[in-house]
C-alpha cells in the first residue's frame, strides 16, 4: 500500500510499500491490510501505526481526522501528526506540543473575546445615540 499523511500545509509521510496500518475511530481501532476492500474512516485523536520493510513499526500521533482508502492508496488528513518509533517518547513529545498548543488556544479566545465584548459596547453605543 501506499500511505500518505496530509497536514494542512505540508505532506507529513509519503510512504510506499507498507504492509499493515491500524487507525483509531469512535468505534475502535481498525485495521487496514493491502487487499482490504476501500473505505472511509473518521478518525479520533490517537495513534496511528503503520509497518514497512525498511522501518519497521512506525507509530504516529494524530488529531482528528479522515483516512481514505482507496485501491492500494491510503490517505490520511489531520490537523496535526507527530512521529516516532519509540512510544516513550511520542507520549512526551505530544504532551508538550499539545500543552503548548493549549495555551496558545487559550490566549486566541481571551483576545477573540476582548474584541467580541469591545464591539458588542460600540455597537449598543451606537444604538442609543
Amino acid at each position: 500500500m501506499n500511505l500518505k499523511i496530509l497536514l494542512p500545509f505540508q505532506i507529513f509521510a509519503d510512504k510506499t510499500d507498507v504492509s499493515r496500518i491500524v487507525a483509531e475511530t469512535r468505534e475502535g481501532s481498525f485495521g487496514l491490510l493491502p487487499h482490504r476492500l476501500d473505505c472511509v474512516a473518521a478518525l479520533t485523536p490517537g495513534i496511528l501505526i503503520y509497518e514497512t520493510e525498511a522501518d519497521g513499526e512506525v507509530f504516529v500521533a494524530v488529531d482528528e481526522g479522515v483516512l481514505v482508502k482507496t485501491g492500494a492508496d491510503v490517505l490520511v488528513s489531520v490537523r496535526h501528526a507527530l512521529g516516532g518509533t519509540d512510544l516513550g517518547r511520542l507520549r512526551d513529545t505530544v504532551a508538550q506540543e499539545f500543552l503548548a498548543l493549549d495555551q496558545h488556544e487559550q490566549s486566541v479566545r481571551s483576545v477573540m473575546a476582548k474584541l467580541e465584548s469591545g464591539f458588542l459596547r460600540r455597537f449598543i453605543g451606537f444604538q442609543h445615540e
